[in-house]
């Protein structure tokens, strides 16, 4: 008997060993190995955790004039455990905030941590529902996105939505700088998640978002804005784009595209617009803050013989002085194709060709240069790519697969038919044509300040040395200055200044349909080109061609862009006369 009494004993022992043992083990583990766990468990029963906003980084020109600021504003929620009259707070919150009742009910109701019921509520109000002194209502202050110049640059600059996040343009383009990181509030609550009266306070201060300079100038964006909105007026065209930029560097200056819409309403619709389906809606919405200048293609017409004279002097297939004759079309396999001027040039030479724009010269410029010459130009010039641009949604070029190029084909593509580009990549090409055969990068971003001005980022851009010869370059400047001092851009000619240029009409697709792109693309110094500018008008009515109502639209701008860019005249007219 005593040796099994012995061994139950033993037994017992033992178990309560291993049961002390486990019990040990698991309570180490619980301790130690997850002790992060549950105290973060812990401090989710009895802390409640409030977000601070930061606000967001401003964005200014390039003469530190701000075009996107902040606006204190405030966010209202609630806290379904800390309320003690739920239906007062539904009813007052509903008043003072302009919602219904039943909205804010069922969120008042809802048994969650937090619920917020409406952000961007001016401080006025928020100061009359702190009055309330509401359990369970919490008045946080927020930031609300303001643009001072309403739709200067609109589809430039972009919005941010709601929760302060970039949406479109610069603003999504450089959200990472300019949103900052928001800090938070840490209270203690008790095992009702009710806060605890004289409890301390865990504050994590928000770091505001950085500073963006860009290249941007009011002063130009809002010559380039009323210019385009005359001749669009004058000419009751659809839309008018215009682009001013630095050929040397690629910092653009003006980028225009009437109508611009308000920043501070982006989406607001006109009252037809409104009454439409959500998706209807939402097509509305996109076509409005959409960007011509860069997401959409287009045919660039005559501006794009800019690409086929670089490509023939480039390639040594013709020269200044080589001889030309324009009977009015020529002929390429069956097909007729006509100069724009219907008796012809008669007999011209290259230089007289480029003034008079002339389409056979150019088709006759082509057929030398060949398919492979043309396509090696493209490249060289960045035609076959994006420009890089900050912006987001840039559209690529469309053109012909090299294999399917005959001869109309090239024909038709020397004077800027059968090929789509943007107007941006127009544009850098043109500046690599005449800056000295550099290829730069199109940009807004200039850098980055942190908000307490101790960290600065300067951004830089890929460029591309020697894409074409010096000489070729120089010879270009020549002939399109010539274009504008005594050929068909000669509307664009400004006393005393040095400007070359461009000019192009172009149908638009279908073929037949009446409907023109008219577009100046232009330059100065002549000699070095520090501002180069394209304006194109869609579906102008009456007349539409190019040197006729484009080029005096960017004369326009030029007259007072000129001396505002420090740009001196070249000669007076009392020396010129001499």
């Amino acid at each position: 008997m005593k040796t099994i009494f012995k061994k139950r004993i033993l037994w017992m022992v033992l178990l309560f060993f291993v049961g002390f043992l486990v019990v040990t083990i698991r309570l180490g583990y619980v301790m130690i190995i997850q002790a992060d766990k549950y105290l973060g468990l812990a401090r989710d029963l009895h802390q409640r955790d409030r977000e601070i906003k930061a606000p967001r980084g401003i964005i200014y020109d390039r003469n530190g004039v701000k075009i996107a600021s902040n606006k204190a504003v405030y966010s209202i929620s609630v806290i379904y455990s800390q309320t003690t009259d739920k239906d007062k707070v539904a009813r007052v919150l509903a008043e003072e905030l302009g919602m219904e009742f039943d909205q804010i009910r069922k969120k008042v109701y809802k048994n969650s941590v937090r619920e917020k019921i409406k952000s961007n509520v001016e401080k006025k109000i928020a100061d009359r529902i702190r009055e309330y002194e509401l359990d369970g209502v919490k008045v946080d202050e927020d930031y609300k996105r303001v643009y001072p110049y309403d739709s200067l640059a609109s589809k430039v600059l972009g919005f941010t939505g709601g929760d302060n996040q970039g949406i479109v343009g610069i603003e999504v383009a450089y959200d990472k700088y300019l949103k900052g990181k928001s800090g938070r509030i840490l209270t203690l609550t008790d095992g009702n998640g009710v806060e605890i009266d004289g409890a301390y306070e865990e504050r994590e201060e928000p770091v505001a978002g950085s500073n963006l300079y860009t290249s941007l100038d009011v002063n130009l964006q809002h010559y380039a804005e009323q210019a385009c909105k005359k001749v669009k007026k004058e000419k009751k065209a659809k839309q008018v784009s215009m682009i001013l930029m630095n050929p040397q560097n690629g910092e653009i200056y003006a980028m225009v595209n009437v109508p611009e819409y308000n920043l501070n309403e982006p989406f607001k619709l006109n009252k037809k617009q409104s009454v439409a389906s959500a998706k209807k809606q939402q097509e509305y919405l996109n076509r409005k803050w959409r960007n011509s200048c860069l997401n959409d293609t287009y045919e660039p017409g005559s501006v794009f013989k800019i690409v086929t004279a670089t490509a023939g002097l480039e390639l040594n297939k013709v020269q200044v002085d080589d001889h030309f004759n324009c009977p009015g079309f020529r002929i390429v396999e069956d097909r007729k194709i006509r100069c724009h001027k219907v008796g012809g040039h008669g007999s011209e030479n290259f230089k007289e060709g480029v003034m008079n724009s002339c389409n056979p010269v150019f088709m006759e410029v082509g057929a030398r240069v060949g398919v492979d010459g043309m396509y090696d130009t493209f490249k060289k010039l960045g035609l076959f790519e994006k420009t890089g641009i900050d912006l987001p949604g840039e559209a690529g070029s469309i053109m012909h697969q090299k294999k399917n190029v005959k001869a109309v084909e090239l024909a038709t593509m020397s004077f800027g038919q059968s090929i789509q580009v943007t107007p941006l990549q127009l544009l850098r090409a043109a500046s690599a044509a005449v800056n000295g055969g550099k290829l730069i990068t199109p940009h807004f971003g200039v850098k980055t300040v942190s908000a307490d001005g101790k960290k600065e980022k300067i951004f830089s851009y890929k460029t591309k040395d020697h894409v074409i010869k010096k000489e070729t370059s120089e010879t270009m400047r020549e002939l399109l200055e010539a274009v504008v001092s005594e050929g068909s851009g000669r509307n664009c000619k400004i006393e005393g200044f040095s400007i070359g240029g461009k000019t192009a009409t172009s149908e638009k697709l279908p073929r037949g349909n009446g409907k023109y792109i008219s577009s100046f693309l232009g330059f100065s110094k002549a000699e070095n080109p520090t501002v180069m500018g394209i304006v194109l008008i869609d579906e102008p009515q009456g007349t539409y061609y190019g040197g006729t109502i484009a080029a005096p639209v960017m004369k326009s701008v030029f007259q007072v862009a000129l001396p505002y860019l420090g740009i001196s005249r070249d000669y007076t007219v009392e020396k010129k006369s001499e």
